[in-house]
């Protein structure tokens, strides 16, 4: 039997690996980049965040039940195992994000790339498949160079997103044309574009906050941790688990972050008269030192319209609930994203529902199978989209067995 593989990254590997022990099976994998894994070698910076020990269907965008029974099959301690067989030591984060050892996404990379180098698995890099048909209950995988035929295919192409690392939509029609669908595309864990009056003059600092993505209808979207401010916007893991809202949401929408969230408004205002008596010659540029970053602390000053050359005593009571309401409410006017090109994930995809949730096999077609990206799941930040791919391969990769 021979199976057919389009696209090398995350679940395309995985596929070819689960692929290639099934008896007298020989697996062709098809690369249009010109090495496997390049987006896989790229994300999480660079360190490439494996998956979390903190599973679980709420943290995916899909059909729950589809995405249970995928993630069922073959889970995080499968996954933890399967990796350690191939060599790779792994640790684990105080917050359940898993990462290699070496902290270096090649490491992942090249695990999966010895473990291809075998007689039964055929490798086409460079090779785009520009065709793909089925006749005579055969496919046929046309690069515009050879022509391969294979018994089963398994489409795992990725997305759209990180066009500069390999991201197109040719899974998405070569799924086409056997007659699947396609959800409306748009971009997920990516940064957020907003006036950006105040965020250039922050450009490179980092905050930790609460994340509210606002719209007239209350809060669309929320998220704590780590934000970079940007000369566009901002930037960071918790800005990239509201962003998936900013595209997929209609009307005017409205970032607002809690600098200070382990504190209460009212706290704040005690804490700023504390300060008042403690630091009255002082200007008001000093005002928040100790409080948050040095020029985030100025540019909450300045737009609250205190002139930075007045002393702290000259502070009314007023003006430090004032203060105290921006800290917890600093607000962005959202103006969109970076893109597709800039955006880890794609959110959307071929819908779930036209294939069968145990294999993964085409309801439409019998043989063609899908994995990863294309399908329409995505994941939150923090190591659940390789999970994902992780999974959804190896399910595509038995072949329905």
């Amino acid at each position: 039997m021979i199976t057919a593989i389009i696209g090398a990254g995350a679940a395309g590997m995985m596929a070819a690996v689960t692929a290639s022990k099934l008896p007298g099976n020989t697996v062709e994998i098809f690369e249009r980049q010109s090495r496997a894994g390049r987006k896989l070698a790229a994300t999480g910076n660079g360190r490439c965040n494996m998956t979390n020990i903190n599973m679980g269907t709420e943290h995916y965008h899909g059909d729950p039940d589809f995405i249970d029974a995928v993630l069922r099959r073959f889970d995080v301690e499968n996954t933890l195992k399967f990796f350690a067989s191939l060599g790779l030591i792994h640790t684990v984060q105080a917050d359940g994000r898993v990462y290699p050892y070496s902290d270096q996404a090649g490491s992942v990379v090249d695990v999966l790339r010895l473990s291809l180098q075998k007689k039964n698995v055929v490798w086409h890099t460079g090779a785009e498949a520009r065709s793909v048909y089925c006749r005579n209950r055969r496919f046929f995988v046309d690069t515009g160079e050879e022509t391969v035929p294979a018994d089963r295919l398994i489409v795992a192409a990725g997305g759209l997103a990180g066009g500069k690392l390999g991201g197109s939509d040719s899974g998405y029609r070569l799924l086409q044309r056997f007659g699947h669908s396609c959800t409306p595309l748009s971009p997920s864990l990516v940064q957020i574009k907003t006036d950006n009056k105040y965020t250039k003059a922050l450009k490179g600092v980092r905050a930790e906050a609460e994340v509210f993505l606002m719209s007239d209808k209350g809060v669309i979207s929320r998220s704590s941790g780590e934000v970079q401010f940007t000369d566009y916007g901002v930037s960071g893991p918790a800005v990239f688990e509201v962003s998936r809202s900013v595209s997929s949401e209609e009307g005017e929408k409205i970032l607002k972050l809690d600098l200070l969230a382990q504190y209460s408004e009212k706290d704040l205002t005690l804490m700023l008269e504390e300060r008042k008596k403690s630091w009255p010659e002082q200007n008001l540029e000093e005002l928040l030192t100790g409080f948050v970053h040095n020029r985030l602390g100025r540019v909450v000053t300045r737009r609250a319209g205190f002139e930075f050359n007045r002393r702290i005593s000259s502070l009314k009571y007023s003006e430090l609930i004032e203060l105290a309401c921006l800290l917890k409410r600093f607000e962005l006017p959202v103006t969109g994203t970076t893109g597709m090109d800039q955006a880890q994930v794609t959110a959307g995809g071929v819908p779930t529902s036209e294939f069968d949730a145990g294999t993964l096999e085409s309801k439409l077609c019998k043989g063609l199978f899908a994995a990863g990206e294309v399908l329409d799941v995505d994941g939150d930040c923090g190591g659940y989209n390789l999970q994902w791919a992780w999974s959804s391969g190896y399910v595509a990769g038995r072949l329905g067995s």
